[in-house]
């Protein structure tokens, strides 16, 4: 990276990822564009709760401008922010509003307020770090089993399967795992040979499980339930005996405790 901003002297440096699994070294792409003279930009959506929890390092201090979603591991709203030294701050206002962003949502900001509350909080350090001890656990989990990860292992909340050595796509295996209750997302790989619409590997992560509770053991499980959806794809009867094995699993993690059941007339 230092040799071609040496050789091309570019005046902006981005810097993220949406499938990467190890630690991104901030403070050596700060060194570079400072050395440039280029702004550096980066995108930490996906690991922004690792960030908030101490799980990650931070981008804050090396880049001038910081972009986040504030759903993912954040584990807020679907949205946004912009974070960004001083000097740049009215000129990203004057290009997000009124160019882009439109009337506010009030409830989507009374919301990230509650999120960001919540990553204040002690407690938030506990998940940030669990979620990465749970993907390290599912990642040899699935190793040991044969499958390849990418980079073998994980430093954050994921790890992107290349499924080339089990003889099935990213598309197929993304199929049997959701015709058994399982969701994730086909994803190119390194060295791809498929169309982006079907890949060779599948991308998994671990906050939305870890926020249920689930810990490494359940990691262990998650493996061996995600082997058998995609050594048995293409057999529904299969799918439903997995299926039913993983309500089981999720039906003693739910995403809400202590909330009476609904409908549109009141309790029942």
């Amino acid at each position: 990276l230092r040799e071609l901003a040496l050789e091309h002297r570019p005046a902006m440096i981005i810097a993220g990822a949406s499938a990467y699994s190890r630690v991104i070294d901030f403070a050596a792409f700060g060194e570079i564009a400072r050395e440039v003279d280029a702004r550096l930009v980066v995108d930490m959506a996906h690991i922004a709760g690792l960030v908030a929890g101490g799980a990650h390092p931070s981008p804050v201090p090396h880049a001038d401008v910081v972009t986040t979603t504030t759903h993912k591991t954040l584990r807020g709203p679907r949205g946004g922010l912009i974070l960004s030294r001083a000097e740049h701050a009215a000129a990203i206002n004057k290009q997000v509003f009124p160019g882009i962003q439109g009337g506010p949502l009030m409830h989507v900001i009374a919301a990230k307020a509650v999120a960001l509350r919540e990553a204040s909080l002690p407690g938030f350090s506990d998940y940030a770090h669990q979620v990465v001890a749970n993907a390290q656990t599912l990642a040899s989990s699935l190793m040991e089993r044969g499958f390849r990860i990418v980079s073998d292992g994980t430093d954050n909340h994921l790890m992107l399967l290349d499924l080339r050595n089990r003889g099935i796509t990213g598309k197929d295996a993304e199929r049997a795992l959701g015709a058994a209750g399982i969701t994730v997302n086909k994803n190119t790989v390194p060295g791809e040979t498929q169309s982006p619409f079907v890949t060779s590997g599948v991308r998994i992560g671990t906050a939305a499980l870890t926020t249920r509770g689930m810990r490494q053991p359940e990691m262990v499980r998650i493996a061996a339930l995600i082997d058998r959806a995609i050594a048995s794809a293409g057999d529904e009867s299969e799918a439903a005996r997995i299926g039913s094995d993983v309500r089981e699993l999720a039906s003693a993690y739910a995403l809400y405790t202590g909330v009476e059941e609904t409908s549109g007339l009141g309790p029942r």
